[in-house]
């Protein structure tokens, strides 16, 4: 039994969707039926046990992204959806299939059999938890899901500079010294992006070492840090504790 919850805010193409399931595999249990991103991370946090999350992109309150940043759960995703801009962003948020609407039962019955493959390559003996949710948990990502203003964006890792916080916000800076929201701490995002390209200079901030123009004393025992971003007016201080971390990281990285 393959334990589903469906995340569509379009009623119609809900129903069509679990009618079609039901039609092509008797293995599918439709365990809910979500509209919101508020709702999928609500539903999510309180009831585990789903195997595969069905989901639209574009829901009211937000890119169905958002639930699997904010709630952190790797459940492998067939994403279903009309626009087919949103593909990349799909395979780095839990997506193992990507399908275009009005979707065909043949295109359906290829994506569950597609999971079921993969269920079964990563799931042996010598591995019998969730296989093939550590594999999507461990895929390295190459995107980030940030706000302008009502719009979110896919900004790529590579471009950005730097992560601040002010006042309990986190504000990210790309190259171009745009700034954005992100709905995260800076010490959740300390873990998911590692360290091999991202820095947590101090309580504050989290920097790019493709961004770094170099670093000097500061009071003797401390660093300062220069961005090669223009017209940004921050002052980035490495502490006595952390500089050898840093200088090592700088040299190895």
């Amino acid at each position: 039994m393959i334990n589903a919850i469906i995340i569509e805010d379009e009623k119609p193409a809900m129903r069509m969707l679990e009618k079609n399931l039901m039609e092509v595999s008797s293995e599918v249990h439709v365990q809910a039926k979500l509209t919101s991103v508020k709702e999928s991370i609500e539903y999510l946090s309180y009831h585990p046990g789903t195997d595969l999350i069905f989901s639209d992109v574009q829901l009211p309150d937000g890119l169905s992204f958002e639930i699997f940043e904010q709630s952190g759960v790797h459940i492998p995703v067939i994403f279903i959806t009309g626009y087919d801009e949103f593909m990349l962003m799909a395979f780095e948020n839990n997506g193992i299939n990507y399908l275009l609407k009005p979707v065909e039962k043949n295109d359906l019955l290829k994506a569950l059999n597609k999971y079921k493959m993969l269920e079964k390559h990563f799931t042996t003996e010598a591995l019998p938890l969730n296989s093939l949710s550590r594999f999507i948990r461990t895929h390295k990502k190459t995107r980030l899901l940030v706000k302008k203003g009502i719009e979110n964006i896919a900004l790529r890792l590579e471009d950005i500079a730097l992560f601040y916080t002010d006042h309990k916000i986190v504000y990210v800076v790309d190259r171009f010294s745009k700034k954005y929201l992100v709905d995260k701490n800076l010490s959740d995002l300390e873990e998911e992006l590692g360290n091999d390209i991202f820095f947590r200079a101090n309580r504050q901030y989290i920097i790019n070492i493709n961004y770094v123009k170099g670093f000097k004393p500061f009071e003797k025992v401390k660093l300062q840090i220069n961005l090669t971003i223009p017209e940004i007016n921050h002052s980035i201080i490495i502490s006595q504790e952390t500089a050898p971390t840093f200088r090592r990281w700088m040299c190895e990285a």
